[in-house]
């Protein structure tokens, strides 16, 4: 079972037409941590997730998602 962590953080910035740089100062972090978790080299703290996920005003869950979500899914169906 793989379970890398996936992110939607890019896709959210886009549609809010916001830069790293201006995400970052909005939740209180600097640009190169939006930039390492969004790119997936560096795992987010709880803090940092739910900062994000109050941010975009979604579910930490809408912003991040397990690579094994899909197959876990199917089974339960």
């Amino acid at each position: 079972m793989n379970e890398e962590l996936d992110n939607h953080i890019a896709k959210l910035r886009s549609k809010e037409k916001i830069s790293q740089q201006e995400l970052a100062e909005a939740i209180g972090v600097s640009r190169k941590t939006i930039s390492t978790v969004e790119t997936m080299r560096f795992v987010p703290s709880v803090i940092i997730a739910l900062k994000l996920a109050r941010h975009f005003n979604v579910r930490v869950e809408d912003i991040f998602t397990l690579n094994d979500d899909a197959e876990n899914n199917a089974k339960l169906e």
